[in-house]
């Protein structure tokens, strides 16, 4: 029974919001309805994620203590980049990271904490190459940002999705 229906609730909601959206119910309509009410929820059945093992419970404190920080710092060095702008300095671009992180749950984090970061945007992965595309607001050649992504987030998220702390 869990084969054809796989999320029953799911599958009579969705055949009565097809029945609302397409009244009155003709024949036709209610046989849509079955039709959408059990093939959606079972074509849904190859979206659901993989269990996650997380490991390094510290690690994960640690990280969120890091973001919370970089999010703040983050936010008032943006503030100051846009309330006080420097005609000329201020230069955008884009950097290529190698990333050793392969856990679709770890570099989803890394991306939520990337792009909630202000200033940085994850733009592309490409996952043959495990390189990531990141563009940054205020960016010059001396900071070195593939090692402080690499340090601070990538690190402690190979400890808590992939592997021990080294």
């Amino acid at each position: 029974m869990s084969r054809v229906l796989p999320h029953p609730l799911l599958s009579l909601a969705l055949a009565l919001t097809w029945l609302l959206l397409n009244a009155p119910p003709t024949p036709g309509n209610v046989l849509l309805a079955v039709v959408v009410g059990l093939t959606v929820p079972a074509v849904m059945r190859a979206l659901e994620p993989r269990p996650v093992r997380l490991r390094a419970p510290s690690a994960i404190a640690r990280l969120l203590g890091v973001f919370v920080y970089d999010m703040v710092r983050s936010n008032i060095d943006v503030a100051q980049v846009i309330l006080n702008p420097r005609s000329g300095e201020r230069r955008t671009g884009f950097i290529t990271v190698p990333l050793e992180l392969r856990e679709p749950a770890g570099l989803t984090v890394l991306a939520v904490i990337l792009t909630a970061t202000p200033g940085t945007l994850w733009v592309q992965y490409d996952s043959d190459t495990g390189c990531l595309l990141l563009h940054v607001l205020d960016f010059t050649e001396d900071s070195d940002w593939e090692a402080r992504i690499k340090d601070r987030y990538e690190r402690p998220l190979l400890a808590i999705f992939e592997r021990t702390p080294a």
